[in-house]
């Protein structure tokens, strides 16, 4: 039940679900989804980590940034049958729609510099 528990809070934040649908479209380091969201740097970490303590994304090092992605195969049966429901979940919202825009135009080297 503590997985479940940890994968529904995470879930529970409008920014987390905002972050969970952006890495549905592409692999985003935090300064790109700190452009996205107009969240303080600091805000974003801390979001992104109870995403990754939930087991919902994981991160790999990429240079000098951290790539942010969600995790497509784990162990959790609840994430296995929970991640495949939020690819469809909120699709039409508005919000979801202008941050997918957004990171379409968000580009890493002119946010942080290589």
């Amino acid at each position: 039940m503590n997985d479940l528990n940890k994968i529904f809070k995470a879930l529970a934040d409008k920014s987390r679900l905002r972050i969970v649908k952006m890495l549905q479209q592409k692999d985003l380091c935090v300064c790109e989804i700190t452009a996205v969201l107009g969240l303080a740097t600091s805000t974003v970490s801390n979001h992104l980590s109870i995403l990754k303590n939930a087991g919902i994304i994981g991160d790999m090092k990429d240079g000098k940034w951290v790539e942010h992605h969600l995790v497509t195969e784990t162990n959790n049966h609840f994430l296995n049958g929970l991640l495949p429901l939020l690819s469809f979940w909120l699709n039409g919202e508005e919000q979801v729609l202008a941050d997918k825009d957004k990171i379409n135009t968000v580009n890493r080297e002119e946010l942080c510099g290589r």
